[in-house]
């Protein structure tokens, strides 16, 4: 996802992706332990996806 497609979302939508995306970062991680993981570049994606999550809700609560 892109910064301004996360930042369109409401906290509570953040939230919800953010629990969404650790799931799947799971899910990658366990492929790749059993080498079925066909995309390695995903999980630095998905990592990617979930620190802008993390700044953006950080932001907000900084705003007030």
């Amino acid at each position: 996802m892109k910064i301004n497609e996360i930042r369109d979302l409401s906290t509570a939508e953040l939230e919800a992706k953010l629990q969404e995306c650790k799931q799947e970062l799971f899910n990658l991680r366990f492929q790749k332990a059993v080498n079925q993981l066909e995309n390695p570049k995903r999980i630095s994606d998905v990592k990617k996806t979930i620190a802008r999550i993390l700044t953006t809700i950080h932001e907000r609560e900084l705003q007030g």
